[in-house]
């Protein structure tokens, strides 16, 4: 037997993406969007303004947890941990800035699978350590990288998202395959979370070998980059010295 599925509740996802696209309040483009989707489920205003309130209540100490760590890792910045980090890596031999990111991104998609998604984040891991780490290796084979490291920054930033939002994916108990379950339970059909949660999988394959082959030619494109500006450096240079004399 068929059911007709609501679709317009989905409004609330829309409400937030216009928000966010033209830089509103994240607050109100959040209670904007709650309200949209209350308002197209037909909810009661006073159970819309109850649910409103639960969120608000569980979500009031976030602002706490979430700033908490940036004065430790301030701290430890300012006693040389972004240094340390980059004397401990140049001393490995093998390892390149792509490979380092690699890594990273397989470490940081494999514990959001087991639902460890604290173990990174940019602020706790991608810049103090990772990004670092990459502009150090990357320093000590191809010599000043100038402005370059600012790739590496995003290319660090990168792996860390992409590595988290696939990777929770396939955590069983994850709030969006939760969410999945309840809704495709709510439109008639019975599919268990750990079956939601495998069927990630494969997307979560296909982008590791996808951004890790982006991350992995990273060393390429800095070997040609960085050897590129170092033969125009020097062919400056001698230009001037020629004038010079």
């Amino acid at each position: 037997m068929s059911s007709t599925v609501d679709f317009w509740p989905l409004i609330g996802v829309a409400v937030v993406a216009l928000g966010f696209a033209c830089r509103f309040n994240p607050m109100l483009v959040v209670t904007v969007g709650a309200i949209a989707t209350g308002v197209a489920a037909k909810m009661p205003l006073q159970d819309l303004l109850a649910q409103l309130g639960t969120g608000f209540v569980k979500a009031r100490n976030l602002p706490l947890i979430t700033l908490l760590p940036l004065p430790v890792i301030g701290l430890l910045e300012r006693h040389g941990l972004r240094e340390y980090a980059q004397r401990v890596i140049v001393r490995i031999r093998a390892a390149t800035a792509g490979r380092l990111l690699v890594l990273y991104l397989f470490v940081r998609e494999a514990t959001a699978a087991l639902g460890l998604v604290s173990l990174g984040g940019h602020a706790q891991m991608v810049r103090p350590l990772i990004a670092p780490m990459a502009e150090g290796l990357a320093q000590e084979r191809h010599g000043p990288i100038g402005d370059t490291r600012y790739r590496l920054r995003a290319f660090a930033a990168s792996a860390d998202n992409i590595g988290l939002f696939f990777g929770e994916d396939v955590f069983v108990a994850f709030g969006v395959v939760l969410f999945m379950q309840n809704f495709l339970h709510g439109a008639g059909i019975e599919v268990s979370a750990v079956r939601l949660a495998v069927a990630g999988i494969p997307t979560a394959v296909c982008v590791f070998a996808i951004h890790g082959f982006r991350l992995y030619r990273l060393d390429n494109w800095l070997a040609r980059e960085l050897d590129k500006n170092a033969t125009t450096a020097a062919e400056q240079a001698s230009e001037l010295e020629e004038q010079s004399t």
